[in-house]
């Protein structure tokens, strides 16, 4: 049934989670604004008719963020400032029969993949002409592109296929369309982006079609920087390292999660790897594309972890120097293989193990840092703070890496443009310099 709102109703669309989620919530405004709806994206004027939280369910610190924003948002319809309340994503996808009893001012909830019966909730049609066009919530010259929905990846620790579904892969010429797209609407750099990057092409074309799509969106006009997200390390595709290495406006950035490195621990996590082949794929990829920098996420805390296997990790990590790395603690998630071991590791050790490989990343960070004081490099400036221009090289994504900072005084840049940079100074976690 279709609810009738006086013309242009206002909509206020809220984001958790990851850059997934942000795709969706994009998708979710442009149809909403084809619609004739008001919409803004966080909006923090309490003058919205409806409210529409995009949550995250991925891991526990992620669902209380999400359950408390709802809340939030609830005690706001008691209070009248709003006339309708929507929960999507992957929280409400998985608990939505638990949650809509616990919180009844929520209207409705929808899950990951009921995009037109959200629309209609709201009396809006679904516009299957506006494939592949989104209404940006990041600045205009960089974009998240989600090349596939879904994953077939058995990890015993991740709820992802129960949220999202199994792997679907968007065709090449529907994901160009939506490159050539964002570049003439401003875009200058894309960040590639899926539960598993490195599937891509294997249910539409029956081989892994990554390299390919990386060429075709190359190719594209106006783009100036490809960034390659969320690649997995069993059987990944060598062949996109040698497009990497040869297309000039493809960044040398892979960010690839390996999660663990004991072959202990890969077993029992379900990741189809070892450490020997994980270590020989990263020495493979530094040869393959010289002066890439790599990111990685490791997950400490996972039921039967030892304090040996922590001790081995760190020694490999030590080895590796992975540029970039950010790590979580072991969240016990209903439904999942790893549910049914037992996990008695606390929260408090599974922290000190995060804490221990993050001061030892700490150094790594700051080694590489170092290697770029006395260098010129490319960087893209994402905003003014302070009395400081920001940006980043290519070695660093929005939100998560480094940044260079140069001081206003000395120099002018636009936000969205490339400078070149001489780095000066460096830090753990941030480089500084000048035009």
């Amino acid at each position: 049934m279709k609810t009738k709102f006086a013309k242009s109703p206002k909509v206020n669309v809220i984001t958790l989670g990851c850059s997934k989620n942000t795709v969706d919530s994009e998708v979710l405004m442009a149809q909403l604004k084809a619609n004739e709806f008001d919409v803004k994206h966080e909006n923090t004027n309490d003058n919205a008719d409806i409210v529409i939280i995009n949550t995250c369910g991925f891991i526990d610190n992620a669902k209380e963020e999400s359950i408390n924003t709802i809340l939030e948002y609830a005690e706001a319809k008691n209070q009248g400032k709003l006339e309708k309340l929507i929960v999507t994503g992957c929280l409400s996808h998985r608990y939505k029969d638990d949650l809509q009893a616990d919180i009844p001012e929520v209207d409705q909830w929808f899950g990951t993949l009921e995009l037109p019966q959200l629309l209609r909730s709201v009396g809006a049609d679904y516009k299957h002409e506006l494939l592949g066009e989104r209404m940006q919530t990041t600045p205009k010259h960089y974009a998240y592109v989600k090349i596939s929905e879904g994953c077939n990846r058995p990890c015993s620790f991740c709820a992802i296929p129960l949220m999202r579904g199994q792997h679907v892969s968007k065709p090449i010429e529907q994901l160009v369309k939506e490159v050539k797209g964002l570049v003439a609407n401003g875009t200058k750099e894309v960040m590639l982006i899926a539960q598993d990057s490195t599937y891509y092409g294997l249910d539409l074309y029956g081989e892994r079609k990554l390299a390919d799509l990386m060429k075709h969106i190359s190719d594209v006009d106006g783009l100036e920087w490809i960034r390659l997200h969320y690649a997995y390390p069993s059987q990944f595709p060598m062949d996109v390292l040698d497009v990497m290495a040869e297309r000039s406006n493809i960044c040398k950035y892979l960010d690839m999660p390996i999660q663990h490195i004991t072959d202990r621990v890969l077993k029992s996590m379900r990741r189809g790897i070892t450490k020997r082949r994980t270590m020989e794929l990263v020495e493979n990829i530094r040869s393959r594309v010289p002066g890439i920098a790599m990111r990685t996420t490791m997950l400490v805390g996972h039921p039967g972890e030892e304090e040996e296997d922590v001790h081995e990790m760190l020694e490999a990590l030590a080895q590796m120097k992975f540029e970039r790395l950010g790590v979580f603690t072991y969240s016990h998630e209903d439904n999942t293989h790893a549910h049914t071991l037992p996990d008695i590791i606390s929260q408090e050790e599974k922290q000190d193990r995060a804490n221990r490989v993050m001061e030892q990343q700490m150094d790594i960070s700051w080694q590489f840092n170092q290697s770029l004081v006395g260098t010129t490099q490319k960087v893209l400036f994402d905003r003014l703070e302070g009395d400081h221009f920001v940006g980043r090289t290519q070695f660093d994504s929005p939100e998560v890496d480094n940044e260079v900072w140069i001081p206003v005084a000395q120099n002018y840049v636009r936000m969205g443009d490339f400078a070149e940079v001489k780095i000066t100074e460096a830090s753990h976690y941030d480089l500084k310099g000048s035009l």
